[in-house]
């Protein structure tokens, strides 16, 4: 006699399977803590513009059928646990091997060289997910990370420009989209999109990243500015 077959109702996806049935040890492990960052975010990655991920909430395939990412943060007020993170700088190298929302995500990490070893701690904890709240699905979504360095981070916000530099390893400048009306940007407002409901759209000007064995180029491919209003677990 055959087997019965399960009905398609009860299937789940592979990863969530792997997920409901077998402890992953890499991943890393929710310790709810009190931080909260206000500042602004940018980026810049391989996809035409303008990236399908912000509408479909990480749902619909990357133009390229990958998302490859540099990011920028630049913190204007924040703190983990008392310590200050107000003034401090972060990059991440962000390699996503398909649809954002079905998570493998390699990162890497730059910190700020000016962070206390508790604020560099304390970043880490936050971008990694660990920390809970805002960025506490990063458990999830990153399967890996690749690298965390303590490194100069420089972040220039002028106008309609944004760029950061650290060392020969990632040189990202973008520039924002200018809309109908030259003073207000392109803007997608009101969205579920976990960075933040605002995006403005940008285009990449000069965009390279050299590490960890990528080499990536995103001149001319869409980029991405959000103000940002993280926290902690409520």
């Amino acid at each position: 006699m055959a087997p019965k077959k399960r009905p398609d109702a009860d299937r789940l996806p592979i990863s969530q399977r792997i997920d409901n049935r077998m402890d992953n040890p890499k991943r890393r492990r929710l310790a709810p803590t009190d931080w909260a960052i206000k500042g602004e975010l940018f980026l810049n990655c391989s996809c035409d513009l303008f990236c399908p991920c912000v509408v479909s909430l990480g749902k619909h395939p990357p133009t390229e059928g990958h998302c490859h990412a540099w990011m920028a943060i630049a913190i204007d007020e924040g703190h983990y646990e008392g310590e200050d993170l107000s003034g401090l700088n972060i990059g991440l190298l962000v390699d996503i091997p398909g649809r954002m929302a079905e998570g493998n995500w390699k990162v890497a990490a730059y910190v700020d060289e000016r962070a206390s070893g508790k604020a560099y701690n304390g970043i880490l904890q936050i971008f990694s997910g660990q920390a809970g709240g805002t960025t506490g699905l990063f458990t999830m979504l990153v399967s890996e990370i690749i690298g965390a360095e303590r490194e100069k981070v420089e972040i220039v916000r002028e106008g309609k420009r944004r760029a950061i530099y650290i060392g020969r390893k990632i040189q990202g400048e973008i520039e924002l989209m200018e809309g109908a009306d030259p003073d207000h940007p392109v803007m997608i407002s009101n969205s579920k999109y976990w960075m933040g409901p605002d995006i403005i759209a940008a285009r990449g000007l000069k965009s390279r990243v050299r590490d960890f064995g990528r080499v990536w180029d995103f001149g001319g491919k869409s980029a991405e500015v959000c103000p940002i209003d993280w926290s902690g677990p409520k």
